[in-house]
């Protein structure tokens, strides 16, 4: 099971073992913790990205992800944990297409934990989706 130098991802034995897309355990075992707030469709001078258009709202928050934990002197691959908040509006085909996108940030041979949410709406209707990270990155 691979590991970096600051955190595990894995699957004990003595659960259930994800096929792909996510690892029930994080465990820190150096570095700092980083806690990103929830991030929506928002670019850089908070105008939304992808009215009506979930892929696109789904791309511009993996790359907010991606910029916060740079900022905090990581990568996306320090992430250990997502958590998604989906509105119920959401057509629940265009799901998939989030794993998608993640997929290009994350390190896939050991996935970040993860939990999936649909909720009734966000603050604003016209956002799709909201997802928080935490990451362990160097000190």
């Amino acid at each position: 099971m691979p590991d970096s130098s600051n955190f595990r991802l894995f699957n004990p034995d003595t659960m259930y073992k994800p096929a792909v897309g996510y690892s029930q355990v994080g465990e820190v075992t150096a570095g700092k913790l980083v806690y990103i707030a929830g991030q929506v469709a928002l670019d850089p001078s908070g105008n939304l990205v992808g009215k009506d258009d979930f892929r696109a709202q789904a791309e511009q928050i993996f790359k907010n992800i991606d910029l916060a934990v740079q900022a905090a002197g990581g990568t996306s691959h320090d992430i250990i944990k997502l958590n998604y908040y989906c509105a119920d509006a959401v057509d629940p085909a265009l799901i998939p297409q989030v794993r998608e996108i993640r997929d290009k940030y994350v390190n896939t041979q050991t996935p970040p934990t993860s939990t999936f949410v649909v909720v009734r709406r966000l603050v604003r209707p016209e956002w799709h989706l909201e997802v928080e990270a935490i990451a362990v990155v160097k000190r």
